[in-house]
Order: C-alpha cells, then sequence, then structure tokens
C-alpha cells in the first residue's frame, strides 16, 4: 500500500490552485463514486470566520456523551493529515469516540477516489472532501459535524441537499480576495449553507453580518434561531447559564478558555437542542461542556520539550487565533489572566502572508510586551518573513526580536529572567508545528 504523504503529494497535482471555489467538480466526481453524500447519518452543516472548530468540538462532545456516534470533518489539521476524518469508533462499554481514521483506510479510500477521478482536474480539497464522504457512508453513524473548508456557497462540503441543520459561527474579515472585501460580502457567502426548510443556529454576530444572513435565509426559505433573540448564554458565579423560550439551564463553563467560548458553548448548545430526535439531556450537555477538548486554542503547555525551556513561573500558551478577530478573542483572555494572575506577556509570533497583520497586532498593544518574531515551517504559501512582521510590530511600538524558530525564540525570551506569560499565536500551521515538537512528530503539509 502506498504512504499517505506520497498519495498527498500527488493529490496536490491535480489541480493548479489550492483554493478554487466552485461545486460542479465534486458533484461529478461524487456520481462516479454512487453519491455517497446522499447516504449520511444527519449532517450538521457548520459555516464562519471564527468559532466553528471550537463549536463542533463541544457538539461532538455533547453527543458522545449521550451515547451517540458521530463522524467529524474539520480543516485544517494540525499535525497529521488524518485528524481531518474522524470516525466514530468503538471504544468499549457501549461507548463511542469519533477518531481520526487509521491512516492506512485513509490511504485506500483516497486511492480509490483518485481511481474514479482518473486525472480530471480536482483541488485537494475537494477529493479529501470526497473520501471523508465515502468513510462517513460507510461506517454507520447518528450525526455527521461537517466543518465547511472555506466560505460556505461554493465549499465543497455544500453539495449536501439537505442538512438536518447548518450552524452559522461569528463571520469576520479574513479570507478577504476569496470571499470578499467587508464583512457583509464575506457574510454572504457563509449563508451560502442556509437551505429551504432546514433551520440554521446563528451565532453571536458582527453587526454588519446578521442582516445579511436574515436576508439569505428568506430567500432560503430557511427558518433561523438567533443568538441574543431565541437563545443566549452568559456567565453567572462561576457557571454558565443557557437560556432560551423553552429552556434555562445551568451548566458549568466550557473546557475550552476565554470568554469568547461561552458564546460559542450557546451556538453549540442550541445546535445539539434543536437535534431532538436524539433526546439529549441536561447531563450530556454539561457532561460535554467539562470535558471538551480542542489543540491549540488557548491550550497551556505544561509539560513536554517546549515547556522545559522555561524557568520556574513562566507560563506558554498555544493559540491558532490568526486574523484580527481571533487576536481580539484572545487579547480578551489574556486581560483576564492578567487580572486574575499578573505575568509580562510576550509574543511568539507566526503570520501567513495574507493575513493582517497590523489588524492582529493592534489587540495587543499596551497588552503585550514584546514580540519574537518566528517563521512558519512547512507552510503551503507565503508568509510573513519574520524580518518583515518584527517591522511592522516595532512601528506599532513592541519590543521586538527575531528568532530561527520556536525553541530559539522561548530561549531568547527567558535569558531575561522573571516569571513570563508567552503565547505562541499567528498561524494554525505555527500552532502545528509547535504540536508535532511536543510530540516529536513531524507534521503533514495541509
Amino acid at each position: 500500500m502506498s504512504d499517505l504523504d506520497d498519495v498527498l503529494a500527488r493529490l496536490k497535482t491535480l489541480h493548479p490552485l489550492m483554493i478554487d471555489l466552485s461545486l460542479g467538480r465534486i458533484e461529478r466526481l461524487l456520481a462516479k463514486l454512487g453519491n455517497p453524500h446522499l447516504s449520511l447519518a444527519p449532517v450538521v452543516q457548520v459555516a464562519g470566520t471564527n468559532g466553528k472548530g471550537s463549536a463542533t468540538a463541544m457538539m461532538r462532545a455533547m453527543l458522545e456523551a449521550a451515547g451517540q456516534r458521530v463522524h467529524v470533518y474539520t480543516s485544517p489539521h494540525l499535525v497529521r493529515f488524518n485528524e481531518r476524518i474522524s470516525v466514530a469508533t468503538a471504544v468499549g462499554g457501549g461507548q463511542h469516540r469519533s477518531l481520526p481514521i487509521a491512516e492506512d483506510r485513509l490511504v485506500a479510500l483516497l486511492e480509490r477516489v483518485e481511481a474514479v477521478n482518473a486525472g480530471d482536474p480536482m483541488t485537494f480539497f475537494e477529493i479529501t472532501t470526497a473520501a471523508a464522504f465515502l468513510a462517513f457512508a460507510e461506517t454507520p453513524a447518528d450525526a455527521v459535524l461537517l466543518e465547511v473548508g472555506l466560505g460556505g456557497r461554493l465549499d465543497a462540503t455544500n453539495v449536501i441537499p439537505q442538512p438536518r441543520l447548518t450552524v452559522i459561527m461569528p463571520v469576520s474579515m479574513d479570507h478577504a480576495d476569496k470571499l470578499g472585501d467587508t464583512v457583509a460580502k464575506i457574510a454572504g457567502e457563509k449563508a451560502g449553507i442556509l437551505k429551504r426548510g432546514v433551520t440554521g443556529i446563528i451565532a453571536r454576530q458582527d453587526e454588519d453580518a446578521l442582516p445579511v444572513i436574515q436576508n439569505a435565509a428568506r430567500r432560503a426559505g430557511a427558518g433561523l434561531k438567533i443568538w441574543g433573540q431565541d437563545f443566549e448564554t452568559f456567565e453567572q458565579n462561576g457557571r454558565m447559564v443557557y437560556q432560551s423560550e423553552a429552556r434555562l439551564l445551568d451548566l458549568p463553563l466550557p473546557a475550552l478558555i476565554g470568554t469568547h467560548q461561552i458564546s460559542n458553548a450557546g451556538a453549540a448548545i442550541a445546535a445539539v437542542l434543536e437535534l431532538s430526535e436524539l433526546g439529549l439531556e441536561e447531563a450530556a450537555i454539561a457532561h460535554g461542556l467539562r470535558t471538551v477538548e480542542w489543540p491549540a486554542r488557548m491550550q497551556r503547555l505544561s509539560s513536554g520539550p517546549l515547556a522545559g525551556l522555561l524557568q520556574p513561573g513562566s507560563e506558554l500558551w498555544l493559540d491558532g487565533g490568526h486574523n484580527p478577530a481571533g487576536a481580539a478573542a484572545l487579547s480578551e483572555t489574556l486581560v483576564s489572566l492578567e487580572e486574575r494572575t499578573p505575568r509580562p506577556l510576550v509574543l511568539v509570533m507566526g503570520l501567513m502572508g495574507q493575513k493582517d497583520a497590523r489588524g492582529f497586532l493592534g489587540h495587543f498593544r499596551g497588552l503585550a510586551r514584546g514580540l519574537t518574531a518566528v517563521p512558519i515551517p512547512g507552510a503551503h504559501e507565503a508568509t510573513h518573513a519574520p524580518e518583515a512582521l518584527a517591522e511592522i510590530a516595532r512601528e506599532m511600538g513592541f519590543e521586538v526580536r527575531v528568532a530561527g524558530d520556536v525553541p530559539a525564540a522561548l530561549a531568547d525570551v527567558e535569558r531575561e529572567g522573571g516569571p513570563k506569560r508567552i503565547v505562541i499565536c499567528g498561524s494554525l500551521y505555527l500552532a502545528g508545528h509547535v504540536l508535532a515538537l511536543q510530540r516529536g512528530d513531524r507534521t503533514q503539509s495541509n
């Protein structure tokens, strides 16, 4: 059997563009495969600029706590490609967990899709999405959580004609070159997942995004349940309250750190409650919130080789936020940490080339003492050169360093002495590289 890295490299040659938003190619491919996307368990499709992964992780944890079998499709991966396709797997005691697909099975599926495609132009994301549909169609489940790759309207995941539910997480500026140069235009693309007769759960939105989503729902004939109108969540006395017209739940705070995760949790809870046929009880929702895991989202690295480079009293955190809205959520969380346990804050940062460096860094003015810019190893597209990123940060008033890699950056920062709060941020690709360093593994290219 072929090596997964070889298969992935070969598939990337099928189309000259990494991203070419269209539905025609994948629809033709799926037809040749027998339309596996029409044979899935009920699908919850999730779009949005920020919070898709967190909400999907919370929904999965809640559903699994209720004994449901759940398939999950996400992107990009952090370390290994098979993280993108998680399949409901029996783990004993009548319980199932959504686990990354075995690499040998993934290779077999990709080669099946490749053979049927017969060399036709097909983007990497399209052909791997087709493989995910095959995996999900051939393994029994109670629900499929399907995360949109980019946008929504023309994303390869948007071939599901009648999902059970759609979810739109917060929309903000990102991928403006492909989705539009305003929040309203981007919201219109995200709203392309709304379908006639299918309820859409709408998370907390920018004031420019919500009217666009509401208008798109009216045109599509989709019903909406909207954060702040039909449901809401808030912190109270160290707990989280979920409130809607029908339910009032007293719940634990989500295990994922950050005040933004409270509103993300609201959308996830509204979604699982909408799946009334699965009959989730409050206990399962609470258990899911307590146990949810989602790497590289304000993740504390308290052990391992990187944490070992720190002096006593210093903290090391990892966050994959990579746009101004993600930076806003991260900075708000760091302000909260600073209020509880003051520490000088230093950012170790890498950024992809199309990202808004000034918009990202603006949220840390007056909060972060310094910044060390690092390269992003193995990135599939242009990145901000560390020297260029450092110059932007210097112009914005940050104390700046440049380092050749993350370990060198940490060692350089810690030479100053004294406890610090160090946050590695700016890119999911950089986050994946950091997690690979922690595991002694290597990342597979996205």
